[in-house]
């Protein structure tokens, strides 16, 4: 990494620096650009990137502040390799290669000049092919030795493989419960618990591939995989079209390949400090890998599991949590609805006031998965605490979206 950012000379530094206010402005028409023109020439790689997300602009605005966020910090890329880890887990997860970085570069210069015009001069496309390619060296680096530690896994894999669902649980009106064994019978490796997988979801009338990464919601454990995924609104392409074809096609029995388990959003089970899980609607999935593991490796470790749902109908697993409080007296559970007729301890959201009393001490280990906008309310009622950031970890669904603000 240092050799290649070696590589640069100081004039293409200078312009690659120069130049990163005007791209950050054009960003996100750039890398829509990009896109279009990338899958125009290589319709193939529909397989891999999120058609949702595709419309939504989410997978551009997620690209272009990567890029930028790298360019700016051209002399010192070592400040931004965990931010460059937390994508590589979500690119080896999808089996992206090698060979496809070329590709990208390719048509985001291409891209680049379409948006800009004559503003790109051959001097900055230039710099910026350089730029990309260490950046992209990088990924490429990092992803590799990812793929390998995988692979070296007892029954690790890279790329795809075949798992049945040996049940299928509904857990509240909107979210089911799938569990996955290895279909030729081999062993599985074991996760971390908070990790994800990716399911490749070949649908009917489908002319690509749709890939979708879903959280595994149980401890650890050598025998099976459980997923619990949230069907949403609608089953018409492309929003929804996984988790309607999981909840309506899928049943005992079905085949899924998937990827093995990646992810650096897990729980650091050597800390002694109590441990703080706050969810809001399917985020709770990751957070129930936590739990569940808390109580086998660390039983004396306090636990408040904080969870936030529409209603009781949509409240997933809440039996299982309620047992599990009863049965151990170090776990401690709060339940917010914002239905106002469901019985809960809190109606309504989550606020500064409400937190602050329920959470007793701030020298703990918070943990906060859920939407974007719940996740933003949270980390600004504990930053208003006086929570400490590294204290404080979450995981974003979806392209890499900035949440902190």
């Amino acid at each position: 990494m240092t050799n290649a950012t070696e590589s640069l000379d100081k004039r293409t530094i200078d312009v690659i620096k120069a130049t990163v206010p005007v791209l950050q402005e054009h960003g996100e028409k750039i890398t829509k650009q990009f896109y279009r023109l990338m899958l125009a020439n290589h319709p193939e790689l529909n397989n891999i990137f999120n058609q949702t997300n595709q419309q939504k602009g989410a997978q551009s605005k997620a690209l272009a502040n990567t890029i930028y966020a790298a360019a700016a910090n051209i002399e010192h890329l070592e400040e931004i390799v965990p931010h460059i880890k937390q994508i590589a887990h979500k690119h080896t997860s999808i089996n992206i290669k090698a060979e496809q970085y070329p590709i990208v570069g390719k048509y985001l210069l291409l891209a680049i000049k379409e948006v800009l015009g004559d503003t790109a001069n051959e001097e900055i496309l230039k710099a910026w092919e350089m730029a990309y390619n260490v950046i992209a060296e990088m990924f490429i680096t990092i992803e590799t030795e990812m793929y390998e530690q995988t692979q070296q896994k007892i029954g690790g894999w890279v790329g795809y493989r075949d798992f049945t669902v040996i049940k299928k649980v509904v857990e509240s009106e909107v979210i089911t419960s799938f569990y996955l064994k290895p279909t030729d019978g081999l062993p599985i490796p074991k996760y971390r618990p908070g990790q994800y997988i990716t399911i490749k979801a070949q649908i009917e009338d489908e002319p690509f591939d749709h890939l979708r990464q879903y959280s595994l919601s149980t401890a650890p454990n050598a025998e099976f995989y459980r997923i619990s995924v949230k069907r949403e609104p609608g089953n018409a392409y492309p929003k929804g079209i996984v988790s309607n074809f999981l909840h309506t096609t899928i049943h005992e029995g079905s085949i899924l390949p998937i990827s093995a388990p990646a992810g650096d959003f897990t729980l650091d089970s050597e800390c002694q400090t109590p441990l703080v899980l706050i969810s809001g609607g399917v985020g709770f999935t990751p957070l129930m890998s936590m739990l569940e593991t808390v109580i086998e490796k660390q039983p004396h470790r306090q636990v408040i599991f904080i969870h936030a749902a529409r209603s009781a109908k949509h409240h997933a697993m809440k039996d299982r949590v309620k047992n599990l409080t009863k049965e151990y007296a170090n776990i401690t559970n709060y339940v917010v609805y914002g239905n106002d007729h469901d019985d809960c301890d809190k109606h309504g959201h989550i606020d500064y006031e409400w937190l602050h009393r329920v959470i007793p001490t701030t020298n703990a280990s918070f943990y906060v998965c859920g939407p974007n906008g719940f996740m933003q309310t949270i980390l600004r009622i504990l930053r208003k605490m006086e929570v400490k950031d590294g204290a404080i970890h979450y995981e974003t669904f979806g392209p890499s979206a900035d949440i902190s603000a």
